[in-house]
């Protein structure tokens, strides 16, 4: 059941950047916040923590967030 859910939130961010990538994937993430939405992050210690001071500017965000812990479970 819980890859079902992940199944959801990953269409939901593919639907939002209107293309396929990981959001695993530094690197795919950063492009694409930086290119389709015109969001940057600011540097932190980690990438999630770049995400979560971002959160409010883009509902996408919290996506990937949502998705990339459920990969921690």
């Amino acid at each position: 059941m819980i890859n079902t859910a992940k199944e959801f939130v990953l269409q939901r961010i593919c639907i939002f950047a209107s293309q396929v990538f990981d959001p695993n994937s530094d690197s795919q993430v950063v492009n694409i916040l930086k290119s389709k939405f015109n969001i940057r992050l600011p540097q932190r210690r980690s990438m999630n923590e770049s995400l979560s001071s971002t959160v409010s500017d883009h509902e996408i965000i919290a996506l990937i967030l949502k998705y990339r812990s459920m990969n921690e479970s």
